[in-house]
């Protein structure tokens, strides 16, 4: 029996150190192979019977050396957010955010906000966990405003294919959005503006919140890593590589003296069109990024454009419709003004900077 044990144990051990050596691998791999893009998506366009800087081959170009970018940074930050995320449950965040005084709870929301990848689908949930642990409202729109709007991907992203300048401003600015949308919303007091089952359990909010309680070994967060991986990359795929092969058209065939003319920065109006045609969009910021690039590539004003990735991020109409089931029309209303007019002095702003 004592063999048997020890041999028991001795095979539990084993995976932990291929867990470990297999994140060093593949961090390893991740590395070499990104270096490689560029000589191998120019390969590709070379095996096409086009001019390489002619349209078609500037398009095919782009398409063939964003596509493994944009995914390998997704699946790379995705992980390890992945794991990150296994410290921040549902039930801890709202524990964390429950009892908060407004202006402390909105900046600590919105950054919870950045560490916590919830995506638009879980608005509902997330929003009626939060009036049920007692969370104000402000706050709890704090965090439901940088959860889309300023998560991990977008930033790694955009870090990736643009700059750090650029990250690091949507980062700033997105902050600002959510933490003052917050406050001014909190301000208001409109929580009975909420749906009428909505502030029915608001008006009994328990802040007592039961933790998860799980002690999680690294292996098991490595493993909720690769599940996210899963999870995020099949529901984003697709709209990923439309993002990118819109990208590739306004690269390769938009011409740069109109696109500048359209979202440039002397166009006052360029700034709200930006938003309205934003709204509507349904993708997310790992498929908009790679349009925000080929724009800005193609003269587009910065403020404009971040105007445009914000508003599909934040107020996209998917979103509307989910959060309908729990706010009230005129909520709603009040979300979008409130948010879309910090959207609109962001791109005036920066346009007027840059």
């Amino acid at each position: 029996m004592s063999t048997g044990t020890g041999t028991s144990a001795r095979r539990v051990s084993h995976p932990d150190w291929h867990w470990h050596l297999g994140v060093v691998l593949f961090i390893a791999a991740w590395w070499l192979v990104y270096r490689q893009l560029i000589p191998v998506s120019d390969w590709i366009t070379g095996l096409f019977p086009v001019q390489r800087h002619g349209h078609t081959g500037e398009a095919i170009a782009f398409f063939f050396y964003d596509t493994p970018k944009v995914m390998m940074l997704l699946t790379l930050i995705v992980f390890a957010m992945g794991v990150v995320r296994s410290y921040f449950s549902p039930e801890k965040t709202r524990a964390l955010l429950s009892g908060r005084r407004e202006g402390v709870g909105n900046v600590m929301s919105a950054g919870l906000g950045i560490l916590t990848p919830f995506c638009s689908c879980s608005a509902v949930p997330l929003f009626i966990g939060f009036i049920s642990a007692g969370v104000p409202l402000g706050v709890t729109f704090s965090f439901l405003i940088a959860a889309p709007m300023v998560n991990e991907v977008a930033l790694v992203l955009l870090f990736g294919l643009v700059g750090w300048k650029v990250a690091a401003t949507y980062l700033g600015f997105g902050l600002v959005i959510a933490i003052l949308a917050g406050l001014v919303i909190g301000k208001l007091r409109l929580e009975g503006w909420l749906q009428d089952w909505v502030r029915d359990i608001h008006s009994g909010a328990n802040a007592q919140v039961v933790g998860d309680g799980e002690n999680l070994t690294m292996v098991d967060r490595y493993r909720l890593g690769v599940e996210a991986v899963r999870e995020i990359i099949g529901k984003v795929w697709m709209w990923i590589i439309l993002g990118i092969a819109m990208g590739a058209l306004i690269h390769g065939y938009v011409p740069e003296d109109l696109m500048a003319s359209i979202m440039g920065a002397d166009a006052w109006w360029s700034v709200p069109a930006a938003v309205v045609l934003g709204i509507p969009m349904y993708t997310n910021a790992a498929g908009v990024v790679p349009i925000v690039e080929a724009l800005l590539g193609k003269g587009a004003a910065l403020g404009t454009v971040l105007a445009f990735m914000m508003s599909v991020i934040a107020l996209s109409l998917p979103e509307m419709i989910i959060l309908r089931q729990v706010l009230t029309l005129r909520l709603i209303a009040v979300f979008i003004g409130v948010v879309g007019s910090g959207i609109l002095a962001v791109g005036f702003l920066f346009n007027l900077i840059f």
